[in-house]
């Protein structure tokens, strides 16, 4: 199975608001870390915010950040929020689909897929947050209380 790039894009964002130490990220910010376009980001954070899982805070000092604890996220919830996981296949038109069951197994096999994003939350992901930190480059004045990272 072959995830989208609007799913890539997503979960890159969300790691990336969830290794942050504190504070409000902008689109732009993020865009630059992972050589995205903006346009592309924007779009992702404009769908992620109007489903719940980001909070967007507008105004000169504005930007993004989770709606809620990362461990709190569900991996599985956030993939079934970005991917289209219905029809793997099109069917119709197909000369032997009122006979065959490779629906059947494909829909059985995309449960599994899912099941396996189910058992973890965005908070597993960042389980090597001091490497993120590192690698994207966030400063100690990124913390709220100014404290070395």
């Amino acid at each position: 199975m072959r995830l989208t790039k609007y799913t890539d894009y997503a979960m890159r964002l969300m790691i990336y608001l969830a290794s942050r130490p504190s504070g409000l990220s902008s689109i732009r910010e993020i865009s630059d870390a992972f050589s995205v376009s903006q346009n592309h980001m924007m779009k992702v954070v404009q769908d992620l915010a109007n489903a719940g899982f980001l909070e967007s805070v507008r105004g000169r000092n504005g930007g993004i950040r989770l709606a809620q604890p990362a461990s709190e996220i569900s991996l599985g919830v956030l993939l079934r929020h970005t991917e289209e996981l219905t029809d793997l296949i099109d069917c119709e038109g197909c000369l032997i689909a009122p006979a065959c069951t490779l629906p059947i197994v494909l829909s059985e096999a995309t449960a599994a897929f899912v099941s396996v994003f189910d058992k973890y939350t965005l908070a597993d992901l960042i389980g090597r947050r001091s490497a993120l930190v590192a690698l994207l480059g966030f400063k100690a004045e990124d913390r709220a209380d100014g404290s070395a990272l």
